[in-house]
């Protein structure tokens, strides 16, 4: 099976997001480094009397540029920006394991739909011994020497349980890719 759809996963999706949204702190951090500019404006009105102060020709507007930027901060920011990559480091680790579990998971659940199959072959040997009882079971029956409850009993068979089994394993595997899987013929 392709690993591509392990990507389904959604423990696996959100892990990537939080390596992308640690990438993305990096670079927040590292803005630190540079100056903030900001571009101001503003609008008053000045006059001698009160009603000058209304007035369209005295109208001031300013406008300004500001720069700021921190000459000495101990380190903070090259602290920050190692506190970041840090983070980083541990997302992109978390990352890692939790494909490793995702894969480990599928192939459990592989190894698991394997062994029940493995199991079928042999519970159908035992459910063709549990026909002969069967047959064996209804032959005493209509002789008079059994109930028919133990006729039922017989036609019973672990064949059933087995198939459940195996469903159960389906279930779970498919979940393990994180969805369905159609395959594309050759």
């Amino acid at each position: 099976m392709p690993s591509t759809l392990l990507e389904r996963r959604p423990d696996i999706a959100a892990a990537e997001r939080r390596v992308e949204a640690a990438n993305a702190q990096i670079g927040i951090a590292r803005s630190a480094y540079y100056p903030n500019i900001g571009l101001s404006g503003s609008i008053g009105s000045g006059g001698s009397r009160v009603s000058d102060l209304f007035s369209v020709s005295n109208a001031v507007w300013s406008f300004g540029l500001s720069v700021a930027q921190s000459i000495f901060n101990a380190g903070a920011t090259r602290a920050g920006v190692q506190g970041a990559e840090a983070s980083h480091q541990v997302a992109v680790a978390r990352y890692r394991q939790t494909v490793l579990d995702a894969f480990g998971d599928v192939e459990n659940q592989l190894y698991a739909a394997r062994v029940l199959a493995d199991q079928q072959v042999l519970r159908k040997q035992a459910s063709d011994a549990a026909d002969q009882v069967e047959t064996q079971m209804l032959n005493r029956y209509k002789a008079g020497q059994v109930g028919y409850s133990e006729v039922v009993q017989a036609q019973t068979s672990a064949l059933v349980q087995v198939q459940a089994d195996r469903q159960a394993t389906a279930v779970a595997l498919i979940q393990s890719l994180g969805g369905g899987w159609h395959a594309t013929p050759r």
